[in-house]
């Protein structure tokens, strides 16, 4: 079994076909040039009927003080995932600002990208290896890129970490076997148009998987 994030969640009904398919994390993203993008006020009521049952994930990238500070005060959420040029100080502000625990992505599209792992598992709770956007992307993630699953087979590390990139229903249960990952993360890859999640494609990711 692999534990499954989905992510980019903006409605009660794909909220709750996460849970009742079993996902161990749902995501917000509060990032205002992703069409994902939910304000803090907004995404608390329809996140916490996932409190108990799955690890409620923000999803920020290089976000100011005041954004954080919502977070905190609104969602209130388990983890805060950092999705752009965040230093380990800033991980360590991002933590006292909001109360939650840090994912931190880190770009991937050669093997020497992954030792940047080294740097961050004594400060944060989970990594995430997320595939380098297209050239000239206004966003880090979330785009359907992927990279080779293999250059993570056989590599460990002293956190739990997820992969992300270009996973769909049809290749999550592939991209856990080659990459021996403990943990998945899929935003796009269950989407029927960019920011619309689809309930059914939500469901056959985690039966594949979970």
């Amino acid at each position: 079994m692999t534990g499954v994030k989905i992510c980019g969640l903006t409605t009660p009904e794909t909220i709750d076909v996460a849970l009742d398919h079993g996902a161990a994390f749902v995501g917000a993203v509060m990032f205002t040039r992703s069409p994902r993008n939910i304000a803090p006020e907004d995404a608390r009521p329809l996140f916490e009927r996932a409190r108990g049952r799955a690890g409620i994930v923000a999803v920020t990238v290089d976000a100011d003080d005041d954004l954080l500070s919502r977070i905190g005060a609104h969602l209130r959420p388990d983890f805060v995932q950092l999705h752009g040029r965040e230093t380990v100080a800033r991980a360590h502000a991002v933590r006292t600002l909001t109360g939650a625990g840090i994912i931190k992505v880190l770009s991937v599209s050669t093997a020497e990208d992954l030792d940047a792992a080294k740097d961050w598992e004594d400060h944060v709770e989970h990594l995430m290896f997320d595939a380098k956007p297209p050239e000239g992307s206004v966003l880090p993630g979330g785009v359907g890129a992927t990279f080779d699953w293999a250059m993570l087979g056989g590599r460990t590390f002293r956190k739990p970490w997820f992969l992300a990139g270009g996973l769909t229903p049809g290749n999550a249960a592939e991209a856990a076997a080659i990459s021996s990952a403990p943990l998945l993360d899929v935003s796009s890859g269950v989407e029927s148009a960019p920011g619309v999640k689809d309930a059914a494609r939500i469901a056959a990711f985690l039966k594949a998987v979970v």
